[in-house]
């Protein structure tokens, strides 16, 4: 196989929640891949250093649209748009979601009295967000007869976080990975293989691409205790998760669908 077959040359591609931790990474592969990207996020969310570097080297082969993916019509709104400015998508990186960073101590509870309306917003953002942002863009794929959607999960779809990675954090009440990120995660991967066998005669692939813990300002501690926990023996640096998104959203993945690919150093393999 030539690395032809990982270009994307004359392709729109969307990444949403394009302008969180992550979003910059998807966008950077698929630009540096030759596709146009459309990189859609909330009306007046904050540009990180890495999306504006990103935008101004891309020009105009990358456009910012607004929309919130909790929202049917922001998502049909924005559809329109990116149609308008770059041309019907072939590529769609549901990204957008709430994760739980571990915080400075503050506002933290037992386990028994996790607000409900937290675990709620969760879910309804990392895993009702993307199956309407599927059904309107995925949808539109489908009509056309082709397309290739790649769903961001997590390690902890598959397993549960190990809460011994932040029992070193100071606070009044020790920090516990929400049990609402993994539900939705979990859940994610589940709705990529209904979407592939759904659409799979229709020219449309669904695929998970779950990383592992990427590096990026944690504490020392952390980092040594992380490290142990993977066989690589270090957390993810940004570049490595270009390579597996742009396999799964180019032709060189062109016979897989309902696959989740986790990209963790080894991490679920224990």
């Amino acid at each position: 196989m030539s690395d032809g077959s990982f270009r994307l040359d004359n392709q729109t591609a969307i990444v949403t929640g394009a302008c969180g931790r992550l979003g910059p990474v998807w966008a950077e592969a698929l630009v540096d891949a030759g596709a146009r990207v459309a990189a859609l996020e909330l009306a007046g969310a904050p540009v990180s250093a890495a999306y504006k570097a990103l935008a101004d080297r891309a020009g105009d082969r990358m456009s910012r649209v607004d929309c919130d993916v909790t929202d049917r019509r922001s998502i049909e709104s924005a559809l329109e748009e990116v149609i308008g400015r770059l041309g019907e998508p072939s590529v769609l990186v549901n990204n957008a979601g709430i994760d739980q960073p571990p915080d400075a101590g503050a506002n933290r509870t037992r386990i028994e009295d996790l607000s409900i309306e937290q675990f709620r917003r969760m879910v309804e953002v990392n895993l009702l967000g993307t199956f309407q942002v599927t059904q309107v863009v995925g949808g539109r794929m489908a009509a056309r007869g082709e397309g290739s959607i790649v769903n961001i999960g997590s390690l902890y779809a598959s397993v549960s976080p190990d809460q011994r990675l932040y029992d070193h954090l100071p606070g009044h009440l020790p920090f516990l990975k929400s049990p609402a990120y993994g539900a939705s995660k979990a859940a994610l991967v589940n709705m990529t293989k209904y979407f592939a066998t759904l659409w799979g005669s229709r020219g449309v692939r669904v695929n998970a691409l779950s990383p592992g813990g990427v590096l990026g300002g944690q504490d020392e501690r952390f980092l040594a205790k992380y490290a142990a926990r993977v066989p690589l023996g270090r957390m993810a640096q940004p570049d490595d998760l270009k390579g597996p998104l742009l396999f799964l959203a180019s032709r060189a993945s062109a016979y897989v669908t309902g696959h989740e690919l986790r990209v963790d150093g080894g991490f679920t393999a224990w």
